[in-house]
């Protein structure tokens, strides 16, 4: 490649917000509610799935606000407004928003139900739509809505919809079948997991709210919304007996049609609420997923005569766990992946020092090497190139507004493929020109506690947030730290943030073998750059001799060399050293004969011992 191409296939650049019509679209809110009789209005960053990739047609946050981040809520009451982002998006929240009119604000400083207590009037009324709001999610609306003396209202037409003018049209990508050979395990199979489970739980029904664990559980995927190839729906799985599917008739191919005749039934989406209420009258207990279902489904099961219980979806820990199959798909997509970026890299070593490139370059070009694998379905989220000061956005997007030339300092790119065998989700962060002592200094201690992470061993029952700190120790030392979580789980052609596994001070589920998660410690200094490196990881049992428990650890699968010039090896123990050497040399065995020419002598010189 001598040069990379101005385009991508999978993501545009064009300028995702524009804070000047936040104004006019508060004020026309305000309005509205003013006509209802209400006093404010909660706007999540959801759709009625509680996904974080949400179609275009349910962004009613960024369309409100101008705000994209994958997470946030507003609320708008009506003399003040707030938008409250956690520590990721702190930068690009003001950025993105009409600060006059809505106020930035730090999740972690301020969750939106202390909001809510601080500032909603006594005898308020605050709506909410009650499909974009959990069951739990909803309780503690309810009691920071009481605490500050006011009324929550369920309203049952969000306020948003009507003044939306040209709201895109819902998605209609078709529903297709994933073979046996890339998922592993029969429909059938997982629907009698399920069943067994429903039946331990003792409840009559699982309502199945989460897209995810729909294609998981029948073996299907779709295109509803970017980057991750979900068909948005519903199933019912009673405890006995066929499951229901909903999902649009017309979507659906005959393949995939086939395989879910085979074990359930197929209906509408409107037929959802009518299933429920016979389920209510039935007086059945019926399980929603306390992470994904929505505060309406409970009503309408519970208004009928039912017991609505919201607990742990069954399918989550299931699908979190890979089996063989899965995790031989991606160890495969990661080698294919692997040369990509290897060839990604000697191109960007040869290119950038010259100054002509620029990120959207950086993006374009790294799209087409996944492309050359012939295997590529989509990108797995919208590719992280960030130069300079970009870099220390931690999920900064390029646009054409925003690009920037790649100058001497530090280049981050976070990306990652869809592949029907495997997701794939990589960071690595590259010296132009001679970095700092402080670049050199803040990359190893981030390195220092990606290692620590790669390296530990653990107890089985051990959670994320049992592990989290390992990797913030190196920067705590030198009193820095970064505001995201180390790692989230990964799905098997699915999502790229997979739960309930995660590495995070958040991160309560136990890790257990198969799993697959991110390793991904950063640093960033606002307004200068910013550093982060990211592999994949497998947990897996380790025997370690003379040891009487269950003991665990991390099996890497991403296969790409860390940047040398940035490695302060004075900063690193022999131990480290020895695994990065030993890391490298298995990126070299595994990758190198998959690239050739100026790719593969780059790469034995990145993959030279420290």
């Amino acid at each position: 490649m001598t040069e990379s191409p101005a385009a991508c296939r999978f993501q545009s650049f064009s300028e995702p917000s524009d804070p000047s019509q936040v104004a006019p679209r508060v004020a026309a809110l305000r309005g509205a509610l003013a006509a209802q009789g209400l006093d404010g209005f909660i706007i999540p960053r959801a759709d009625e799935h509680q996904g974080e990739y949400v179609p275009a047609h349910m962004a009613r946050l960024a369309w409100l606000t101008g705000f994209t981040g994958s997470a946030g809520n507003a609320i708008v009451l009506v003399d003040k407004a707030a938008l409250i982002v956690d520590g990721r998006y702190t930068i690009q929240s003001a950025e993105q928003t009409d600060t006059a009119i809505i106020t930035p604000t730090k999740l972690e400083e301020m969750p939106l139900e202390r909001w809510i207590e601080a500032n909603l009037s006594a005898g308020g009324k605050l709506g909410y739509d009650p499909w974009l709001h959990t069951v739990d999610g909803v309780a503690k609306l309810e009691k920071a809505v009481a605490a500050a003396g006011g009324t929550l209202v369920a309203l049952k037409v969000n306020p948003i919809d009507a003044l939306w003018s040209d709201r895109p049209a819902p998605p209609a990508a078709p529903v297709k079948a994933h073979r046996a050979d890339f998922a592993g395990e029969s429909t059938a199979s997982k629907l009698a997991r399920i069943q067994e489970a429903l039946t331990k739980a003792r409840v009559d029904a699982l309502v199945v709210s989460d897209p995810h664990a729909l294609a998981w559980t029948f073996n299907i995927r779709g295109g509803d919304v970017e980057h991750t190839p979900l068909p948005l729906g519903y199933a019912i799985v009673p405890r006995e007996g066929r499951p229901t599917v909903f999902l649009a008739p017309e979507k659906i191919t005959n393949e995939a049609g086939d395989a879910i005749g085979a074990v359930g039934e197929i209906a509408a989406p409107a037929k959802l609420q009518t299933q429920l209420e016979a389920l209510g009258a039935a007086k059945a207990k019926v399980r929603l997923d306390s992470a994904t279902a929505a505060s309406a489904l409970a009503t309408l099961i519970a208004e009928a005569g039912g017991t609505p219980d919201a607990g742990a979806d069954p399918i989550a820990l299931m699908k979190a766990r890979k089996n063989e199959v899965e995790l031989k798909g991606a160890r495969d997509a990661h080698l294919r992946d692997g040369a990509a970026i290897v060839r990604y890299l000697a191109w960007l070593a040869r290119e950038a020092p010259k100054g002509g490139l620029t990120e959207i370059d950086a993006v374009a070009a790294l799209e087409a090497e996944r492309m050359k694998t012939g295997l590529l379905k989509d990108v797995s989220f919208t590719t992280i190139a960030g130069a300079g000061p970009n870099a220390a956005l931690p999920h900064y997007r390029v646009s054409d507004a925003s690009n920037r030339k790649i100058e001497p300092g530090i280049l981050l790119v976070d990306s990652g493929g869809q592949y029907e065998d495997g997701t794939t989700d990589i960071t690595r962060t590259m010296a132009v020109g001679e970095p700092t002592d402080e670049m050199r200094d803040r990359y190893t201690r981030v390195l220092k506690g990606h290692l620590a992470i790669s390296r530990v061993v653990f107890v089985k029952g051990t959670s994320g947030a049992q592990l989290d700190a390992l990797a913030r120790l190196p920067l705590w030392q030198a009193g820095l730290d970064f505001d995201h979580g180390t790692g989230h789980g990964v799905g098997s052609y699915l999502s790229v943030h997979e739960g309930p596994q995660r590495l995070s001070k958040l991160g309560t589920t136990p890790l257990e073998p198969g799993m697959i998660l991110s390793n991904e410690p950063g640093y960033y200094k606002q307004g200068e750059y910013g550093i982060r490196i990211e592999n994949l990881i497998v947990v897996e049992e380790r025997v370690i001799p003379g040891g009487d428990r269950t003991i665990y650890g991390f099996e890497t699968i991403t296969w790409a060399p860390y940047e040398r010039a940035l490695i302060d090896v004075k900063l690193l123990d022999a131990g480290e050293i020895a695994w990065i050497d030993a890391y490298h040399a298995k990126v070299w065995s595994k990758i190198a004969p998959l690239v050739e020419g100026e790719a593969k002598a780059w790469l034995e010189k990145a993959c030279l011992p420290l």
